[in-house]
């Protein structure tokens, strides 16, 4: 790895632990938004540690229903590690910075189709995303996290009734 790439990763890592410890400290007051974004904390499973790995991720499209976040590394030609996390394993946290707490979610690529639905949108909403993928040669990921679906536990004769 380069040195400019470490230096890139060393600063969005220390960019995050900063964010991170604002958000804390404040109970939410401070954090919440960046460049108007609402922000969460998005964690994954390392592909390598098995340990959780967090980050702090603008969410450019309100959705109450699943949470739409950018793998744009700020235009880099590398995906985030965060990106190659749950690409091994797609069972994602999503916090809210300020907001309701932890929702454990499943996330995935965008087919083709709802990248192409949904990129006017992040790109309009933050001129940022239009810029970074000028960047780079990378198709720049959009990844779409839906709440994971508890199943029932298999009955075991004990219930009652039963």
């Amino acid at each position: 790895m380069s040195l400019a790439h470490r230096r890139k990763d060393l600063s969005l890592k220390a960019f995050t632990r900063a964010h991170e410890m604002l958000a804390r400290v404040t109970g939410g007051r401070f954090g919440r938004t960046t460049a108007g974004l609402p922000i969460v904390k998005f964690t994954t499973t390392g592909r390598k540690s098995g340990k959780p790995r967090s980050v702090m991720l603008a969410t450019p499209i309100p959705d109450d229903e699943r949470c739409i976040v950018v793998a744009s590394k700020g235009g880099d030609d590398r995906h985030p590690d965060w990106y190659r996390n749950l690409l091994a394993d797609p069972h994602v946290v999503v916090e809210p910075v300020g907001g309701d707490g932890p929702v454990q979610m499943v996330a995935r690529t965008a087919t083709s189709a709802e990248k192409a639905a949904l990129w006017p949108r992040i790109a309009t909403g933050a001129d940022g995303y239009a810029a970074y993928q000028r960047k780079t040669d990378r198709d720049i990921p959009v990844v779409i996290c839906e709440p994971r679906v508890q199943r029932d536990a298999p009955a075991t004769g004990t219930e009652r009734g039963a």
